[in-house]
């Protein structure tokens, strides 16, 4: 269900895309295979892909496309702002959430649960894979990412201004560290499994090594263009 809603309750999908034509068709088709609410508005908010990314969105009638610079946060805050519902959920292509996410995240959002992400688990079994997937399950901002999705009441959103647009990396972690400060934050003990590419891509070792030195590096205050710079450096 798309478009203009006048019912107070539903969820709202962002979900930020470039030059993903290769795993959108299975994401989409598994992402409405976990749905069970009617009540969702499902946005990708394209940034410039040169892929048959639009034509593969355009031609589902359930979902909307608006297009927009390059860049995550710029991606999501854009998508919050068509946003019909009071509850936002983001959520990357790589990542599938649980079964009947939609009705799991309106019953928090019933609760007074403001904001947080599902626990989560990789789609490839290796140590260092699965001690990550371990540390997600504690709440606490250091075992955050953008991996793990994350919900948040629109009001709340808007209140503490989006995603900072000036972080090209980090951005969900930069955003997750003010809800902490708010002590507006839940982990659920339901699961969003990721897929492990990014890592096979890189090399599971190396990428985990080059992710931990860019959360110490924004730890110790180093900003958004430098981070950017080593990330563009060192990782795929």
């Amino acid at each position: 269900m798309t478009g203009v809603s006048t019912n107070k309750e539903g969820i709202s999908i962002i979900i930020p895309i470039y030059n993903e034509a290769q795993r959108l068709p299975a994401f989409i088709t598994l992402l409405f295979d976990t749905l069970e609410s009617n009540h969702y508005q499902i946005i990708f908010v394209d940034g410039g892909s040169k892929d048959d990314s639009c034509k593969i969105i355009e031609a589902n009638p359930n979902c909307s496309l608006i297009h927009s610079q390059k860049g995550r946060a710029i991606q999501m805050n854009k998508g919050a702002k068509k946003a019909h519902y009071p509850l936002l959920y983001f959520i990357h292509v790589d990542s599938i959430p649980p079964k009947g996410f939609d009705q799991i995240l309106l019953h928090q959002f019933k609760q007074g649960r403001k904001a947080g992400c599902f626990q989560m688990q990789f789609d490839h079994d290796h140590v260092a894979l699965n001690w990550a997937a371990f540390a997600t399950k504690y709440n606490t901002r250091f075992c955050r990412s953008g991996d793990q999705s994350l919900f948040i009441e629109k009001n709340l959103f808007e209140h503490l201004k989006g995603f900072d647009e000036r972080y090209h990396v980090c951005e969900d972690v930069e955003f997750i560290d003010r809800l902490y400060q708010l002590n507006q934050f839940t982990v659920l003990e339901q699961k969003i499994t990721t897929s492990a590419r990014r890592f096979k891509e890189n090399g599971i070792w190396r990428l985990h090594f080059h992710h931990g030195l860019i959360h110490l590096m924004r730890y110790f205050g180093i900003g958004p263009k430098r981070l950017y710079q080593y990330y563009s450096r060192f990782v795929k």
